[in-house]
């Protein structure tokens, strides 16, 4: 860290000399005139002096900072309309190429096509702390996108040149225990995002026993900001909820006790890297690190939620002719809508066996417009090669759980000689991979009665379930 905060200086004083040399009017380029930025930025792109450069790029990440939402808006808006690609270099080399498809030809055409705003992010990203601003940039731009689909644009530029900054090999695993520094820790309080951490007792209740653990991402130009982290608590066996995991009175075990390790929660950290994956990377070498630590340790399990389970079943609740919902398994579910069904163990009881049918048909039939499972989570884990192991009715009680999932939880099995091949079956088949016991939670589907085609003015359940 100290290497780091010795590099940043230097950076720090090679912009305050590059701005001596520039001759900037600060009156025309005032810090909310989006006009002036992008004057600075035709300048940054036009400038070939590495402090210049940086002088320039600290600029706009300086203006950038001091707009309001309206004008932030309005940058992204010129970075659409001004920072495209040169279309007269492009329609040359489209010509030259239809003419001549030759490798030079094509590689003329490769670089006319590639807007002249990835070069600009490139420059940005030379400013002291380049990296954490374009980083903030693109969260604001995410949260303007839906409501701007020429942003879009924008947004594929900074995933690109974020996938190769946020490259694995540049990626530092960390050990996160109660002798991090405190500003670290902080964050992991703030981050946290499956299972609140309410105050520092309950975070030293999570880092300080022997069979807790905690592990995180840094980027070396983010030393103190974690990207993402994983939780994971040492077992004799897998948990079917996480109030056996965070519960306050719970007995600590020796950790060369331990056979299973538990990814319980993992938190990703900056809202501006959302689809920039290395959540599969970290659960790799989180393994491989409690492996050599740990050499009684089998077993390898999450105990994960499933966020959008509750709003699919009420979508399908609502469907006249749901492919799995009997009008008797609807009346059975209708309890879900109070607050404090869970709470009756009657009510639980004749509703668990309907509701982790549901549960067994939203993993492995459910799909969403690109033909893969609907749940996040699941496409997360599944694509890194875990097997959908089990579904635990009730694995959380907590408000948030009941609301988002009913209190569903699920476990993904990472078996090490079978994360290869499981990976094979989901990317290359779309199949999701369970153990036996989800399987036969599937529903029975019954076959419709057969009607004439000219009196059929609905899809069937068959079509329906196909």
């Amino acid at each position: 860290m100290s290497t780091t905060s010795f590099f940043g200086d230097m950076l720090q004083t090679i912009a305050e000399r590059g701005r001596r040399f520039l001759a900037i009017d600060e009156k025309a380029n005032a810090a909310g005139s989006v006009a002036g930025m992008e004057a600075l930025c035709e300048t940054l792109l036009s400038s070939r002096g590495e402090a210049s450069g940086m002088a320039l790029a600290r600029d706009v990440l300086d203006r950038w900072r001091h707009l309001d939402e309206g004008g932030q808006r309005d940058f992204i808006s010129v970075l659409v309309s001004r920072f495209g690609p040169d279309t007269a270099r492009l329609e040359r080399a489209i010509e030259s190429y239809g003419r001549d498809p030759t490798t030079k030809t094509l590689l003329e055409l490769h670089e006319a096509a590639e807007p002249r705003r990835q070069e600009l992010i490139r420059r940005l990203n030379l400013a002291p702390d380049g990296i954490a601003t374009l980083v903030r940039m693109r969260e604001a731009l995410l949260r303007m996108k839906p409501d701007n689909l020429d942003f879009e644009a924008v947004d594929a530029d900074f995933a690109h040149l974020f996938g190769s900054w946020f490259n694995r090999g540049f990626l530092n695993l960390r050990s996160i225990n109660w002798s991090t520094p405190a500003d670290i820790l902080e964050k992991i309080i703030r981050y946290e995002a499956v299972h609140d951490i309410g105050n520092w007792d309950e975070l030293r209740r999570r880092l300080v026993p022997e069979d807790r653990r905690c592990f995180a991402f840094f980027h070396p130009q983010l030393s103190d900001d974690p990207l993402i982290f994983v939780e994971v608590a040492l077992t004799r066996e897998m948990p079917a909820g996480i109030g056996d995991v965070l519960r306050e009175d719970r007995s600590p075990i020796r950790a060369d006790e331990a056979t299973t390790a538990v990814f319980y929660s993992i938190s990703n950290c900056q809202d501006g890297l959302r689809g920039i994956s290395f959540g599969n990377f970290l659960i790799k070498q989180v393994v491989e690190d409690l492996r050599r630590e740990l050499p009684r340790l089998t077993t390898f399990v999450t105990l994960s939620p499933v966020p959008g389970f509750a709003t699919w079943l009420a979508a399908q609740r609502e469907e006249p002719a749901s492919p799995f919902l009997s009008p008797a398994d609807k009346t059975t579910l209708e309890p879900l809508n109070r607050s404090d069904w869970s709470q009756d163990t009657a009510t639980a009881a004749s509703v668990q066996p309907v509701l982790t049918g549901a549960a067994a048909w939203y993993f492995l039939k459910a799909r969403n417009r690109h033909g893969k499972p609907v749940d996040p989570v699941a496409r997360f884990h599944l694509g890194n090669g875990a097997r959908l192991e089990r579904i635990n009715f009730l694995g959380d009680r907590s408000a948030r759980a009941l609301r988002q999932s009913h209190g569903l939880m699920v476990n993904y099995l990472y078996k090490l000689d079978d994360i290869e091949t499981n990976h094979e079956a989901f990317a290359g088949r779309g199949e999701v991979v369970a153990s036996q016991p989800v399987r036969r939670l599937l529903p029975v589907v019954t076959a419709p009665r057969a009607v004439p085609p000219k009196e059929q003015t609905r899809p069937s359940r068959k079509e329906l379930s196909a």
